[in-house]
């Protein structure tokens, strides 16, 4: 059965996750390593992500490291919040506007607000 919520309490959570959004910082796809610790290794602090399907990799310095790690974590954080507000978004969507005849009700899963 599809757990309905009330539109302004929705809307509250929808308002509350983009003043998160607001406040993330400098965001980055990809990921960091630091390699310092590694014997033999090459570059101490790398940045790799992907680029038109190949992998990129960058040497950073100890200060862009730092600065990118950052970057990085609010990147995933902004990925988990706007995926909250996407379902948010739907369940609003679902519930305001008028549905057409069904023989069955569509699932949450269907409709991508579980």
């Amino acid at each position: 059965m599809l757990k309905i919520h009330s539109i302004p309490s929705l809307q509250r959570e929808y308002d509350q996750l983009a003043r998160r959004v607001s406040h993330l910082g400098l965001i980055s796809q990809g990921s960091v390593q630091d390699r310092t610790q590694r014997p033999r290794s090459g570059a101490g602090y790398q940045w790799t992500r992907k680029v038109a399907a190949k992998t990129v990799t960058v040497a950073l310095t100890q200060e862009q490291f730092s600065k990118m790690r950052q970057a990085v974590a609010n990147y995933r954080q902004l990925r988990r919040l706007l995926k909250k507000m996407e379902k948010i978004s739907r369940s609003i969507i679902f519930q305001t506007a008028p549905h057409t005849a069904r023989h069955k009700r569509l699932s949450r899963q269907v409709l991508g607000t579980m």
